[in-house]
């Protein structure tokens, strides 16, 4: 059984989930979420009993700040966190990762995101493809799901997976959004993730914005629309060589109409806003449209 753990980000609760599982080896965290919401996890752990010490493993799907900001403090605390191959550099040496948040969040970093440190090489373990891991009784499997990211990992626990962002944002009962940050969107690689995520047959996924989706078939299709959506609705702006300002705005009030569509108002917004922001979706968007375009695609 999964424990979904709120972690009540800047004041939102619905916005940041991390999911622990309890095995015969100990338990299981898949997900940190950022440093800045560290006490707030470890408040979530001592709920159920635990300290970050009594972890058996830490199963971030990806380096993100807001999925894996606090794995360097859980391993400081001897946990192992396992990283896609292509993060765990990242991992080893945070400071480009920091530089690159700090140029974008400014004087809002440290209250965002907070810090993030080295991870000792004894305490992280990279993960193949495919890879297995049994803790007792329990199997977890690695899904590799490039798209949103280069080192996404979706976990696979049974019928159930742990998606990160690859199986997008939807909280509350709202739409199903494609979170689209620079540098790494592909959409041809994101939607071949997708498919290997309904090879999967999960019966359930979870997301970690926000919580448990029953109908994976569904969501999926809709997700997959909705990446062709917004990718196909940037590709003319990026083409006229709109600036990213004038993007935003238009992105900003074409997302917001189709969240009051689905009767989402008010504080749900603002997780929303908070969870996928429009400016960096179009950061990403246009990053992805200059590849495409500077390799002839």
């Amino acid at each position: 059984m999964f424990h979904l753990i709120d972690l009540h980000h800047q004041g939102l609760s619905g916005c940041i989930a991390v999911f622990l599982l309890e095995t015969e080896k100990g338990p299981l965290l898949f997900e940190t979420g950022p440093h800045s919401a560290y006490p707030r996890l470890l408040e979530g752990l001592a709920e159920k009993g635990y300290k970050p010490r009594d972890l058996a493993g830490v199963f971030p799907t990806h380096i993100h700040l807001d999925h894996g900001g606090a794995s360097w403090a859980l391993a400081k605390e001897g946990a192992t966190v396992y990283v896609h191959p292509m993060g765990y550099k990242h991992l080893l040496d945070p400071s480009k990762l920091m530089e690159s948040a700090r140029r974008i969040y400014l004087d809002k970093m440290d209250q965002l995101w907070g810090d993030m440190q080295a991870i000792a090489p004894e305490n992280l373990s990279i993960v193949e493809d495919g890879q297995e891991y049994t803790f007792g009784e329990v199997r977890v499997r690695a899904i590799h799901t490039p798209g949103h990211a280069v080192h996404h990992i979706a976990w696979q626990v049974e019928g159930h997976i742990i998606c990160g962002d690859v199986a997008g944002v939807k909280i509350d009962g709202g739409p199903v959004i494609p979170p689209c940050p620079p540098p790494d969107i592909h959409i041809g690689d994101w939607k071949n993730s997708i498919q290997r995520l309904r090879e999967a047959k999960p019966g359930t996924l979870w997301l970690t914005h926000f919580g448990p989706i029953a109908q994976p078939e569904a969501h999926l299709d809709v997700l997959e629309a909705q990446l062709d959506h917004y990718a196909n609705w940037m590709k003319p702006h990026f083409d006229a060589g709109e600036a990213p300002d004038v993007i935003t705005a238009q992105l900003q009030q074409m997302a917001d109409e189709e969240l009051v569509e689905y009767g989402i108002q008010g504080d749900d917004i603002a997780r929303y806003n908070f969870a996928n922001p429009v400016w960096m979706s179009v950061a990403g968007l246009m990053r992805y449209w200059k590849k495409q375009a500077e390799q002839g695609a």
